[in-house]
């Protein structure tokens, strides 16, 4: 994976692109994301959540079914929630959903303006952030010997000395070789990092 520096902007370019804000949920596995950037209105997160809009937007469904890049008006799954109805009380009136990668990895995303439908060529434009999002993020095939290592001991419930006497190290290389497995694996903790390895079949 590549860090935030490579993403930042490709998503300035997507905020640019989208007035009304975006959301993109990238290589979502077990129906869960590894990655999640969004811009959209606050109060309207906030809505969609507490009503578990997830499992009934037609947005998303259109996302597994398809692959890429369709405005939400030309989407014909059924909305009887009347989601996209309510969004637009929110600002996202017009948008786009872009949908990339395998199955077992997608990505969806979605992209909104107030003023009109997206252009063709915006169109195609944001399919081609959204798709550029998707490769800076693809997980790691592989961790170095040295930071699995180090995950392992720290999974298996070893404090840091601990661990650090154990890879016959200081406790300062152990931190080093965490913060690396961290960065390869875009995680903001240990913990995180250690799950989406297990998850990656890397441990």
């Amino acid at each position: 994976m590549s860090g935030n520096n490579e993403l930042d902007p490709v998503l300035d370019d997507l905020a640019e692109l989208a007035p009304a804000g975006y959301f993109v949920g990238l290589h979502i596995r077990f129906a869960a994301p590894l990655l999640t950037f969004q811009t959209y209105d606050r109060r309207w997160l906030d809505h969609y959540t507490e009503q578990a809009y997830a499992l009934r937007d037609p947005i998303i469904a259109w996302g597994f079914a398809a692959e890429g890049v369709s405005r939400w008006s030309e989407i014909t799954i059924p909305d009887p929630f009347g989601i996209l109805r309510q969004a637009a009380e929110y600002g996202l009136k017009y948008g786009v959903v872009v949908s990339c990668g395998p199955i077992r990895s997608r990505t969806i995303a979605g992209a909104s303006r107030n003023d009109r439908e997206f252009e063709a060529s915006e169109m195609d434009r944001v399919g081609r952030l959204v798709a550029r999002l998707h490769e800076l993020t693809e997980p790691p095939e592989k961790l170095t010997r040295a930071q699995a290592d180090a995950l392992r001991l720290i999974a298996a419930g070893d404090r840091h000395a601990a661990a650090a006497a154990k890879l016959g190290i200081s406790e300062s290389a152990l931190k080093a070789r965490l913060t690396a497995a961290r960065e390869r694996l875009m995680a903001r903790t240990t913990a995180e990092a250690i799950q989406r390895a297990r998850d990656y079949g890397l441990l």
